[in-house]
């Protein structure tokens, strides 16, 4: 079945001047633009394509990539404003419509806004929201530790950043355990600290334990390699110049270059570490 404002793969049925059509099966036949068909296209290929509606409101078919599809949330930019709300660019010719009642302050043209994609069924069509509350926490949280995670970085508070987690929950990075610049609007890798009795959830950018020493560890070496077999960082640089150079605090560097020095991988010098070859 066609998801509409998604990725379909669908094989083509009919070849013409100006364009394919593809098998949206109840859908209908789907026109893929001539301008979007890939090279050495024939009837019976399956094709990847994203689905959604042209500026007359019919199904389409593109290979254009959007910024993010239905069910997901973005960092969008607004094109335009009218009576009927704010248009979004998603990466697409249509823009994306931030109905009046979806948004929580008036939007402005050329601001940036965290939104949510969804398919409204009231109008049948494609839309987005900066409500975000209504679309986080509905689903039963099932993470482990240290389980990697994909987050968006939504907004900027006393004690950290909040996020969203995996498309689906809200979470927590605290600043005294950020070692790299994090904006709104970012998308980043993180790890499941801790989940509280209340179901909030805390978030850490590396891993703990093990896994992460080894992690930085690899990074170390790899800048090694990469400069000549020499990294003029120490034990004793400061925990800034760590951090600059791997994002990381000053007692989980002293300990991954603790253990590359048990490896006998590298020697540690007064201002800095050179490699052993």
């Amino acid at each position: 079945m066609v998801q509409i404002g998604k990725y379909n793969t669908l094989r083509v049925v009919k070849s013409l001047d100006f364009g394919v059509y593809l098998d949206g099966g109840e859908k209908g036949e789907i026109l893929l633009p001539a301008r979007y068909v890939p090279e050495n296209c024939h009837v019976g290929d399956e094709i990847t394509v994203f689905i959604y509606f042209d500026s007359e409101d019919r199904i389409i078919a593109t290979s254009e990539r959007p910024y993010a599809q239905v069910g997901e949330f973005a960092w969008l930019r607004v094109k335009s404003t009218n009576r009927f709300g704010a248009f979004l660019d998603w990466g697409l010719m249509k823009d994306l419509l931030v109905p009046f009642r979806e948004q929580k302050v008036d939007m402005q043209q050329d601001s940036f806004y965290i939104v949510y994609i969804y398919f409204d069924h009231e109008s049948g069509r494609i839309a987005a929201s900066a409500k975000l509350n209504k679309f986080l926490n509905n689903l039963p949280i099932s993470y482990e530790f240290n389980q990697e995670v994909d987050l968006l970085v939504v907004q900027e508070t006393e004690i950290g950043y909040k996020v969203i987690i995996n498309n689906a929950h809200w979470g927590m990075i605290y600043h005294n355990e950020i070692y790299c610049q994090v904006e709104k609007g970012d998308r980043i890798k993180g790890y499941i600290k801790y989940i509280r009795e209340d179901e909030k959830i805390d978030v850490a950018l590396q891993p703990a334990g093990y896994e992460k020493i080894d992690t930085l560890s690899s990074a170390i070496l790899r800048y090694l390699r990469e400069n000549d077999g020499y990294l003029p960082l120490s034990d004793k640089s400061s925990s800034e110049q760590i951090a600059d150079y791997f994002s990381c605090s000053k007692k989980n560097f002293k300990k991954a270059i603790g253990l590359l020095y048990k490896q006998r991988t590298i020697q540690i010098l007064e201002n800095g570490i050179r490699l052993i070859v």
